[in-house]
């Protein structure tokens, strides 16, 4: 086990080697100066010249690479040229909103996918199945932002039930800091919702049909311990795999929720960097993304032999 996280982890070297590459070019090619933003308007050419050369945005685009990376070996992202602090505290300070409506968003998709896809596939080509099929259906045809704008208008302005935009941190209270995220997580959770039930209903399907199944039924067990305890646990891993994925989806991608609900989580820091053309803080937030991606999917891996012991990691 110690010796494939070692080897994971050293994988992720020349795939961070090349983010950097990527990000750093791509960013540097966008149109815009930063300096020039920053200064605005009435600034002169020797005003952004001056800033320029104090940030080091003069020098050679390679050796500003280098300069980057080096500081990435000393933990240091640089520092955030509108909101003058370091864009490791930045990023810091918008991880939290993002990682709690992530962790809401998951929640609301597993308490639906999971139960509705075992009843899907326990009642298979039924009524109740082509009816939960339309749902997952829908569920990942409709875009996250128009669910968003139907729930802002009916349970937020028509009802009045929840808040339809801002965030309370959880200093404030548990369920003042829930109730911010629950119209949001929705959105986000329904569409993640319908891909977890499908996985969940093709994956136990295959494993109802296996002699085992037969056999435990034939003992007499409920047939409520066969589908939990028996086909779900052996057709968990591919749902365990998506699970994984959409997790990272939500943590890297709730970029449009965010925006609509007004949190202050990573999405929103990424749209106002591009807007001020903040490179420091796009390449840190996309740095720190796709490392946090990876690290997810190291430990889906991990959880592959809790799930099924029969999963060996270092098996080659």
């Amino acid at each position: 086990m110690l010796a494939y996280i070692v080897k994971r982890i050293l994988s992720l070297i020349p795939v961070l080697l090349v983010i950097t590459i990527a990000t750093f070019a791509l960013i540097h090619i966008m149109p815009g100066d930063p300096s020039a933003a920053f200064l605005g308007l009435e600034a002169t050419q020797a005003d952004v010249d001056a800033l320029n050369q104090t940030m080091g945005f003069d020098h050679p685009i390679v050796e500003q690479y280098v300069n980057w990376v080096g500081g990435l070996f000393r933990g240091d992202l640089g520092d955030s040229l509108f909101l003058h602090q370091p864009v490791g505290q930045a990023i810091a300070e918008h991880m939290g909103p993002t990682l709690s409506l992530a962790i809401v968003a998951q929640a609301i998709a597993l308490l639906l996918a999971i139960p509705l896809g075992i009843i899907a596939a326990y009642k298979r080509d039924s009524a109740l199945d082509q009816l939960l099929r339309g749902f997952s259906l829908i569920g990942m045809a409709v875009p996250g932002f128009l669910l968003a704008l139907f729930l802002m208008l009916f349970v937020g302005v028509k009802l009045k039930w929840l808040p339809i935009a801002g965030y309370a941190p959880l200093a404030d209270g548990i369920w003042q800091h829930y109730r911010y995220l629950i119209l949001p997580g929705i959105s986000l959770g329904t569409i993640q919702a319908a891909l977890i039930m499908r996985m969940t209903r093709s994956s136990v399907l295959e494993v109802l049909h296996l002699n085992f199944i037969k056999t435990v039924r034939s003992k007499g067990l409920r047939e409520t311990k066969v589908l939990l305890k028996h086909a779900l646990r052996n057709a968990f891993i591919p749902i365990l795999t998506v699970i994984g994925q959409t997790f990272g989806t939500l943590v890297t991608g709730a970029v449009i929720i965010e925006t609509i609900f007004n949190i202050p989580g990573i999405g929103q820091l990424v749209i106002n960097s591009i807007e001020r053309r903040d490179f420091t803080v796009i390449q840190g937030v996309v740095l720190f993304v796709t490392l946090l991606y990876v690290l997810i999917n190291l430990i889906v891996d991990l959880l592959y032999g809790a799930v099924d012991p029969r999963v060996r990691l270092d098996r080659k």
